[in-house]
């Protein structure tokens, strides 16, 4: 670390801890400070935006940076804080924007890992249930893993499976061995008690993603039935310990409408969540139920009320799909994030279960300069509409011909898919999505033309 950065980060952590004391005294204070000792063009509207929400005690987002000083542990916020705004974004940023330089090729922003693909549900359309408690990668290939990132400037890793939980001790271990960087996982809840609270309480630096479909009728109906009540209890002792959380939502073509309700929104809320990631579903794996897929015009609800309730309700979303026009489309294929099964194969996306590396044979930086990795660099974005981001699911014959142009092979170890196949499953849906795609982009992205002769976008 450079002096000029030492310095920077030992007046963000100074800053942090004058906010801690009072936040809602000092945090107009320290932005009088910011103002005044910034250069008037350093990110004037940001600023301007920040300063109308802290003086705005009814704003949403004034209360949920409110709720981050009630509800959530000091030290553990103090934790994330350092490993997350520092070590992850503002340092690893840096970091990551000079190894791509260096090194000619995408480093992400963060790396979704498979501690293993044992699970102790069998949720209802999910490629993980095939497995069984076949694969596993040791805490020794999830740490080098995680020393190989950091090499990188990556700091910031989550959890999928199969159930991450299953391995709670190794997961713990790890985020012992690695104090500086942040840990959560998608995870089905249901193996969260009283002691692994505390253990969390201990280290610090792990927050969970909590999968619910809906309420009971539509959590039950995927994942089985008593599985919501044990949800809900888990997220009630996570409350009460004061450790941050958030939730994981799948819709699909039978819940959509549940899941972009202003009741479930409220509920989310109620139930203490910080945030909560928004995706749709995918027909991956033998065990795919294609019926499940949320239609376009159900696609274009969920676009609308997540935008909507954004503006209203203290709670920070990510729309896994909907939300590409923000980072400019596909963050996969080591963009901004990558996927690794718990069987090591290095994937683009935690969907697209193909690849040319392993990590128990190849590097991390071997696996980004992989043919398919490579593939993704040269052909993102996918789509000049960001909106319609995915190769696989927005896109027909974008991720075929990547796979095939790149000899990439299935990974998917007890039904291999031919991508053709996956393909076709999708060419539907992403036909009808377009059209409404292509209109809602146009309302807020004139083109060429439309700038050209001052037409106004309504």
């Amino acid at each position: 670390m450079s002096i000029a950065e030492s310095v920077k980060c030992l007046g963000l952590v100074q800053a942090f801890h004058y906010l801690d004391k009072d936040p809602e005294k000092n945090l107009p204070k320290l932005m009088e400070w910011i103002d005044r000792f910034s250069k008037k063009d350093v990110y004037p509207e940001q600023r301007r935006a920040i300063r109308q929400i802290i003086s705005d005690e009814n704003n949403n987002w004034y209360q949920l940076i409110h709720s981050l000083y009630t509800d959530i542990d000091s030290e553990v916020r103090k934790t994330l804080f350092e490993n997350f705004v520092l070590n992850a974004t503002l340092l690893g940023s840096q970091k990551i924007k000079a190894s791509k330089q260096k090194y000619d090729c995408n480093v992400p922003w963060a790396i979704l890992m498979d501690p293993t693909s044992a699970c102790n549900l069998h949720c209802t359309g999910c490629w993980a249930a095939e497995y069984g408690d076949k694969l596993n990668m040791s805490f020794e290939t999830l740490s080098s893993i995680v020393e190989q990132a950091k090499e990188l400037g990556i700091h910031m890793f989550l959890y999928s499976g199969g159930e991450p939980l299953v391995r709670k001790k190794d997961i713990l271990e790890l985020c012992k061995k690695h104090p500086d960087c942040v840990f959560t996982a998608f995870t089905n809840g249901t193996l969260i008690d009283e002691e692994f609270a505390e253990a969390m309480l201990d280290v610090k630096n792990f927050v969970p993603a909590i999968s619910v479909e809906g309420f009971e009728k539509e959590t039950d109906f995927r994942r089985g039935e008593g599985t919501f009540s044990k949800v809900v209890c888990a997220m009630k002792i996570l409350k009460e310990k004061k450790l941050p959380f958030g939730i994981s939502c799948c819709y699909t073509k039978k819940n959509y409408d549940v899941i972009g309700s202003e009741a479930y929104f409220d509920q989310m809320i109620q139930w203490g969540a910080k945030f909560c990631w928004f995706f749709t579903y995918m027909p991956v794996g033998k065990e795919a139920v294609p019926e499940l897929m949320a239609t376009a015009e159900q696609r274009e609800y969920m676009y609308h009320q997540i935008r909507n309730f954004r503006k209203t309700k203290p709670l920070l979303t990510i729309d896994f799909w909907n939300d590409g026009e923000y980072i400019n489309g596909c963050i996969a294929g080591g963009r901004n994030y990558l996927h690794i099964n718990a069987n090591g194969d290095i994937e683009p996306c935690a969907f697209i279960h193909y690849s040319n590396s392993n990590i128990h044979k190849d590097s991390l930086l071997d696996a980004l300069h992989s043919p398919l990795f490579m593939e993704y660099r040269k052909n993102q974005p996918f789509n000049e509409n960001h909106l319609r981001p995915c190769p696989l699911l927005d896109n027909p014959g974008r991720l075929t011909a990547m796979v095939e142009s790149s000899e990439a092979h299935s990974t998917d170890l007890e039904a291999p898919e031919d991508v053709r196949n996956l393909s076709d499953k999708c060419v539907a849906s992403a036909q009808n999505w377009a059209p409404l795609a292509d209109e809602l982009w146009e309302k807020t992205h004139p083109c060429a033309e439309c700038v050209k002769c001052d037409k106004k976008i309504i």
